[in-house]
């Protein structure tokens, strides 16, 4: 990657991993369907100025609005299928298993986009699911299975990688940010519908639940996911992909601090692993 996508990986990986402590905070408060429905809706908020700011930037033809819609309910169903596994796990462990994202980018990056996967890079890829590995070697062994939580997570991820795969073909003329309020917007309605449908909506007044949703809305959402949009729209999709493997190696780290999630001593050779792959496929 150059170097002003660098900066704005670091930057965006720094607010994804901390977004998974305050997601686990989020949700001793609401459900998760209300969680992602509030915080969808307060992104397209924030996001609104964009559409005058860029409003000649919007598209023209149904047909492109057609496909934003259909990314929209993707990204909807995928990340309430991530908070409901989240719910149920710790937020080191979910950001693991959400984080196989790019094996399934990886795997549908070639015959659907047509990328060239070297054999470094494969390396690459593979030195980085092993670093994930390792890091929860222990917890692999004695606690996933196939339960709700993990399906619900490892579902989330691969409605993730459709989501990139989709917008990268289909989508990547549009403006970002554009295509963030839209997506936000359009998803937000979708679940309170369902939430109407089968639950009822629910909020909490503590502060604590709002400065999460604050958070999560404005820089979870609003920022970082424009940023992953320009990154890859200007990058190479496995790329970008395998690159975020550090957010979860992040993240298990800053649930340890805020959390006091455990960390197992096989914690820095997991980071090595991963760093070596992030090295390995920007080669």
């Amino acid at each position: 990657m150059r170097k002003r996508s660098w900066l704005l990986f670091t930057l965006m990986a720094l607010l994804w991993s901390l977004n998974w402590v305050v997601m686990k905070v989020g949700l001793k408060f609401v459900d998760p369907l209300n969680l992602v429905m509030q915080r969808l809706l307060l992104s397209s908020i924030i996001l609104s100025p964009t559409l005058i700011w860029r409003r000649k930037n919007l598209p023209r033809d149904k047909f492109t609005w057609l496909k934003i819609g259909v990314l929209s309910l993707i990204n909807a169903i995928g990340m309430a299928s991530t908070n409901i596994g989240l719910l149920h796990e710790t937020s080191g462990l979910s950001s693991l298993l959400t984080y196989t994202q790019p094996l399934f980018v990886f795997c549908l990056a070639v015959p659907f986009l047509g990328e060239k996967i070297s054999l470094t890079r494969v390396f690459g890829v593979i030195s980085g699911f092993l670093g994930i590995l390792t890091l929860y070697v222990g917890r692999l062994r004695s606690q996933i299975n196939l339960s709700s939580p993990f399906l619900f997570l490892i579902l989330g991820a691969f409605l993730w990688a459709l989501t990139v795969i989709y917008y990268k073909k289909f989508l990547s003329h549009v403006d970002p940010a554009i295509i963030n309020i839209t997506q936000f917007s359009i998803g937000a309605a979708f679940l309170l519908s369902i939430i109407l449908t089968f639950e009822e909506p629910a909020f909490s007044s503590n502060a604590l639940y709002i400065l999460a949703l604050l958070y999560m809305s404005a820089l979870g959402s609003a920022a970082a996911s424009t940023i992953w949009l320009i990154l890859i729209k200007e990058e190479e999709t496995a790329v970008v992909s395998t690159s975020s493997l550090i957010i979860p190696a992040m993240a298990l780290i800053l649930s340890w601090i805020f959390l006091g999630e455990s960390i197992e001593q096989t914690t820095l050779l997991g980071l090595m692993l991963i760093l070596t792959g992030i090295h390995l496929v920007n080669k």
